[in-house]
């Protein structure tokens, strides 16, 4: 008897130890506690190098190309991020699901001085789309800050017509394999391509990572 008692005490334990392991994984799954950083590099709109953490890759948010693709607000929303990333007293990222993308990138949210960029930049109308790879703490409440940017007409949004803009661009079907920027490419390989696809141009891997392209 006192040997059953002992084995069922034993998987009880094992159980609860599981399930104190799963939830503290699927919590990682959610928005985490902001850190502070500093700021080492300032590559464009949506892009940015950090202390700690590395090459990061701002969460939801694609504001046009401004390196060697000079895509309309493409320099006004490098030039928007890297004046708030340089001036602020304080930068804090933020976790939200997977820490990393299959480039190596780190996933964040990004705060200045207690606001969230990727919100700023929406409201400016700086961000041409929205990539979804999952289910996002901010997700919502940017998508509503677009459709608000987009009736007002502000940034990207001023000749444009209202729309929603906040689906992945869908692949159409073509045998195309030259295209003249990444806009063009995204509409056949939304996530880029890697050296050695033939669509791969040495000109639009403007980090020259092996992959053009990539969001």
């Amino acid at each position: 008897m006192k040997s059953l008692l002992k084995v069922i005490s034993a998987i009880m334990i094992f159980t609860l130890g599981f399930t104190f392991v799963f939830s503290g994984e699927k919590a990682e799954a959610r928005a985490g506690a902001k850190f502070t950083v500093k700021l080492t590099k300032c590559v464009d709109g949506d892009t940015a190098y950090f202390t700690k953490v590395g090459k990061s890759r701002f969460l939801y948010v694609d504001t046009p190309e401004s390196t060697i693709q000079h895509e309309a607000y493409g320099k006004t929303a490098a030039n928007y991020t890297c004046s708030m990333l340089k001036k602020a007293k304080k930068i804090q990222l933020q976790y939200d699901g997977p820490r990393k993308d299959k480039y190596n990138r780190t996933l964040v949210w990004v705060w200045v001085d207690g606001k969230l960029l990727q919100k700023l930049l929406v409201q400016k109308g700086y961000v041409e789309k929205f990539y979804d790879y999952g289910t996002y703490s901010y997700e919502s409440e940017l998508i509503k800050l677009q459709k608000q940017a987009q009736k007002n007409r502000v940034g990207l949004w001023s000749k444009k017509k209202a729309s929603s803009s906040n689906s992945t661009t869908k692949k159409p079907s073509t045998s195309k394999t030259s295209f003249k920027n990444c806009t063009e490419l995204r509409k056949v390989y939304p996530n880029g391509v890697p050296k050695g696809h033939k669509a791969y141009d040495s000109k639009m891997d403007r980090d020259k990572d092996g992959y053009a392209c990539e969001r």
